[in-house]
């Protein structure tokens, strides 16, 4: 055995002359040690500024092309859609937070599966989220290996077969890779304080629909060719839309988008879509409708009204044609009669879709509504 001196630096910044019996495991162990001390040490040295961190990210989600990734923001179809941020948003968070240490361990291999375990530590506060993901060694192919060997086989949503078979090294690399991200995406989102993720996404979805306001067909061509590279056609999308896609609207261009950013995550596949789709269909919200037109008619100011948008934009045909009548009726009872209504006149003298976008800035979410048809008209003229 070698003796060594090492100088060791405590928390404090105290400096230690250490005299050992080095031997490999203890080099190792203090070498571990030694990192993780380092790690923390420069956390204490140089701490975040919270207001630099959210300068810093929100300028990073009003890039057009940071907004418009796949794997910044997502709707994943379950229910009436659930929206989330994606891995990219929180790669770009964590590098503006910093003193964030993101680790990834094998703790089990065998010959069918692998456990990765996955934390994310905030330097700072010293909370640590751990989460343990298995990835199996086999992948799912319309056909079995080359010596027609395969592991079982069942029939897929089409009627045709899918064998599962043994990984090869790339296929298992990008599975491992594809489920350590789902992990680091889900433990970021508990480390970002909430208020900087709903100041994102709002910018995000801003973005989006500004450019699918602006420009609606250029919009609708990027969606088709993005969802044919996933082997979605046109006609599937008709199917999935009930009318032809010319008829989108901005914030049905802005859905379908997060909708191809969670298929293009793993988040979802298309079987899953129309199934989710399907149920839906086959399960009217009635009692939905009816809580909702209540709460129209139990509104007691314009603001009060102008909540229930969100929930307003879930019903579609006969459902939202009885929303759009108690809104109005219930709209004419709480506006002043003084005040004038020239948002229609507005819109129809707006010369292009920039101008009216813009205008559109202006109006709030309950003259939006009651004004829908006129603005998708006035979108139709543009294109």
């Amino acid at each position: 055995m070698n003796k060594a001196v090492s100088i060791k630096e405590n928390f404090s910044g105290d400096s230690q002359i250490l005299t050992v019996n080095e031997t490999a495991s203890t080099a190792i162990a203090e070498q571990a040690k030694a990192m993780v001390e380092s790690r923390y040490i420069m956390a204490m040295r140089n701490p975040r500024n919270w207001d630099q961190v959210r300068s810093d990210l929100l300028k990073e989600c009003k890039r057009p092309r940071f907004a418009n990734n796949q794997s910044a923001y997502y709707v994943k179809p379950i229910g009436k859609g659930v929206e989330g941020l994606g891995i990219r948003f929180v790669e770009v968070a964590l590098r503006c937070m910093k003193n964030v240490l993101i680790e990834t361990s094998m703790i089990f291999e065998d010959s069918n599966k692998e456990l990765h375990r996955v934390t994310v530590t905030d330097l700072e506060s010293n909370i640590t989220y751990p989460l343990d993901v298995k990835v199996t060694k086999t992948v799912q192919r319309s056909k079995p290996n080359d010596d027609g060997s395969f592991i079982s086989v069942k029939n897929n949503s089409r009627g045709y077969k899918t064998y599962t078979i043994e990984a090869q090294d790339d296929d298992l690399l990008n599975k491992r890779g594809a489920m350590i991200s789902k992990a680091v995406r889900t433990l970021g989102l508990r480390i970002i304080p909430g208020d900087l993720c709903d100041e994102a996404e709002d910018i995000i979805k801003s973005i989006r629909l500004n450019s699918a306001a602006q420009d609606p067909e250029a919009e609708r061509k990027k969606v088709v060719d993005a969802f044919s590279g996933l082997g979605v056609s046109a006609n599937n999308l008709v199917d999935y839309l009930g009318h032809p896609i010319e008829q989108c609207s901005p914030h049905q261009l802005v859905d379908l988008r997060g909708l191809y950013g969670a298929i293009k995550d793993g988040e979802a596949s298309w079987k899953t879509v129309m199934e989710n789709k399907k149920d839906q269909d086959n399960n009217v919200d009635s009692e939905g409708l009816t809580v909702l037109i209540s709460s129209i008619h139990k509104s007691k100011s314009i603001e009060e009204l102008n909540k229930l948008t969100a929930e307003a934009e879930k019903f579609s045909g006969a459902d939202l044609k009885a929303v759009r009548v108690a809104w109005s009726e219930k709209l004419k009872e709480l506006k002043p009669e003084k005040e004038p209504v020239n948002n229609e006149e507005a819109i129809k003298a707006c010369k292009n879709a920039d101008e009216l976008t813009e205008l559109l800035k202006t109006i709030s979410g309950v003259d939006q509504m009651e004004l829908t048809d006129i603005v998708d008209d006035r979108f139709d003229d543009f294109r």
